[in-house]
């Protein structure tokens, strides 16, 4: 194959430190898949940053590697029968820009095991501006639904609101009739997160003393974006067959809490692993997404940004000057 394609490419240096730069590549270069996807669009998250800036964290485990966690675009080539060429879909998960290439490039091969049908009433643009993050917060919100927790429970806290996984998820909630307390540690995006449907607040500062073994229960459930202390504080307050779903760790991955809440109000915690999700349960969340997801407020917090900016973008996130969902447009 000669005709070549763009792609941010990281490599290690002559000092054993990754490196990232745009470059030429072709098909050849390209590792082993079933498919071959012309990539219309991905995203910028937090731990692209981390891997493009020096593979901070070691998110790549072995390079070379196009970093990117997600990416989206047209079916070329298939040797699946469930897809043909032209088909439109969705990647996410499935350890891109770790263990895979991922979809800072305009080409990339698959396997098809990993592919998502892009789902009626949402663009290609539209999935990227949801990406890992939104599907996290789809995930977590099917967990609090398989509990039998439903807007009539009571009020649903979301931790992190403010953050990618938070914000979606106060969305959602909201759009199905949920009473959504959003916490956060800034104030100062409160109106922000009653435009997405939050109707009061808690107080980061209010989660993050010592954690008490029991305390008054305040909410039917939770979607916990944080972990460590501010999830040891939320367990002792959930009602009565409540539950939790836990799917970050910003504040920590260490967790000090006590049997309690679970045996003596039924409190459960659900584990929310967006990377090795199954098929159908996969493409069930992505339906879900394009039905129960306010396109209209999610175009409203969306920036496209051209590839060529993507370097200085993935600083500027690690300095926490990024708002709202990045989509890396990588033919332009």
């Amino acid at each position: 194959m000669t005709d070549t394609f763009k792609a941010l490419l990281a490599t290690e240096n002559d000092e054993g430190k990754a490196v990232c730069n745009f470059t030429d590549l072709t098909l050849d270069d390209l590792p082993e898949g079933d498919t071959v996807v012309q990539v219309a669009y991905s995203t910028l998250n937090y731990k692209d940053g981390l891997a493009i800036n020096g593979n901070r964290g070691k998110i790549m485990h072995s390079l070379p590697m196009t970093p990117g966690i997600d990416l989206c675009g047209t079916i070329i080539s298939n040797d699946n029968s469930d897809y043909q060429p032209g088909d439109e879909v969705i990647i996410t998960g499935w350890g891109l820009s770790e263990w895979e290439w991922g979809g800072y490039t305009q080409m990339a091969r698959v396997q098809s095991e990993w592919l998502v049908k892009l789902p009626e009433g949402m663009s290609l643009q539209q999935s990227m501006a949801i990406g890992t993050a939104g599907f996290t917060a789809m995930l977590a919100v099917m967990g609090l639904e398989n509990m039998d927790i439903t807007p009539d429970s009571g009020d649903i806290l979301v931790t992190g609101a403010a953050g990618g996984v938070g914000s979606v998820a106060v969305s959602i909630l909201a759009k199905l009739g949920y009473n959504v307390v959003a916490s956060t540690g800034r104030a100062e995006t409160h109106d922000y997160l009653k435009s997405l449907g939050a109707t009061s607040f808690v107080d980061r500062e209010d989660l993050s003393g010592e954690a008490r073994p029991m305390a008054r229960a305040l909410w039917a459930g939770a979607i916990d974006t944080v972990g460590s202390n501010i999830l040891a504080n939320v367990i002792p307050k959930i009602n009565n067959n409540g539950a939790v779903s836990v799917c970050g760790n910003a504040a920590g991955f260490d967790l000090s809490t006590t049997v309690l809440p679970l045996i003596l109000r039924g409190v459960s915690l659900i584990g929310i692993n967006s990377v090795y999700v199954p098929t159908k349960r996969r493409a069930d969340a992505w339906r879900r997404l394009a039905s129960d997801l306010d396109m209209a407020l999610l175009d409203s917090m969306t920036n496209v940004v051209p590839f060529d900016e993507l370097i200085p973008l993935s600083k500027e996130i690690l300095k926490g000057q990024v708002r709202g969902r990045t989509v890396v447009d990588v033919n332009t």
